[in-house]
């Protein structure tokens, strides 16, 4: 088994490195003068189960590119096996056409742009959504980050825990750790916009007075829907408001509205870093993937089930 990695998530790499008591692989991932990607690999990897661990997030193109030129590179240099383990999977949220709306389904056509340059197999965490490894012409592996997530959540001191979906659309996601925590219960911010051009109203579903809020969520963006469902919970006397993502990404506004809001405490995990100006706000902690990920890069190298990773 050999371990590389590009430059969007070489500490995350490290670690998963550390915990397989293995040393990264030696490869050049640079810039020619002009900008275009630069890949050498510097060791033989000839007949060899390659992994690589490369995150598309910002600058996602770049990420990308560096992703797809170090498939290219190791198949070239004849690479048994290559798995593209992408922690955080983007272009992920344009998955479907809406209607007749001519627009891309960029998720269908990073997913060919990955298969067709050679890939064998594909590890991620939790998709955008789940039909996207339909989209794949290789086996993908999508793990979930919420065994990470409820171990930090159970850790906690936590006063009678409610577990809260953003909106309708993470019901499941919210019901399931839900039932990990004794059955406790849930509740739902249904967003609506009374009509057109009127600001959209915080519709709380679910009791939380006096109560500690889990807020579970795949990803944060720019946290500005987070940030309100954080206000309306405080609003109806919620003693404390966590919120619980597996992915950063923290574009546009996000700084802004983290400084701003009332949640107590945002926990994401490392598949995606932090730029140094969120992690300054104090509000934000970070868990790490890397056990979970060395286990089923582990499992995919024997030939082991990794479903069984989730068996309760």
């Amino acid at each position: 088994m050999k371990l590389f990695c590009g430059n969007a998530t070489p500490e995350l790499a490290q670690r998963i490195a550390d915990r397989l008591y293995i040393s990264l692989g030696d490869a050049t991932v640079d810039r020619f003068s002009d900008g275009e990607v630069c890949v050498q690999i510097n060791e033989n990897v000839r007949g060899s189960d390659v992994f690589i661990i490369q995150s598309t997030c910002a600058p996602t193109n770049d990420n990308l590119m560096e992703l797809v030129v170090m498939i290219d590179a190791l198949r070239r240099a004849s690479a048994g096996r290559i798995t593209a383990v992408i922690p955080y999977f983007g272009y992920a949220r344009q998955d479907r056409r809406v209607r007749s709306a001519r627009v891309p389904i960029t998720a269908k056509v990073v997913a060919d742009f990955l298969s067709n340059v050679g890939v064998d197999r594909v590890l991620t965490v939790d998709l955008h959504a789940e039909q996207i490894q339909g989209f794949f012409d290789v086996p993908v592996d999508n793990v979930f980050g919420s065994p990470v997530l409820l171990e930090d959540i159970l850790a906690r001191d936590l006063k009678d825990p409610v577990v809260v979906s953003p909106d309708i659309g993470g019901v499941v996601r919210a019901r399931a750790i839900a039932k990990l925590l004794d059955d406790t219960d849930i509740a739902i911010i249904d967003k609506r916009r009374p009509r057109a051009n009127v600001s959209q109203v915080m519709h709380l579903i679910g009791d939380v007075e006096g109560r500690d809020c889990i807020i579970v969520d795949d990803m944060i963006d720019t946290g500005g829907t987070l940030c309100k469902a954080a206000e309306a919970l405080k609003e109806r006397g919620a003693k404390r408001v966590f919120a619980y993502a597996t992915h950063p990404v923290f574009s546009g506004s996000a700084l802004k509205n983290i400084t701003e809001s009332v949640i107590d405490e945002i926990i994401v995990t490392d598949s995606i870093p932090l730029t140094k100006e969120i992690a300054a706000t104090g509000k934000v902690s970070v868990l790490t993937l890397s056990g979970m990920l060395a286990e089923a890069i582990r499992r995919i190298s024997n030939e082991e089930s990794i479903s069984a990773m989730f068996e309760h």
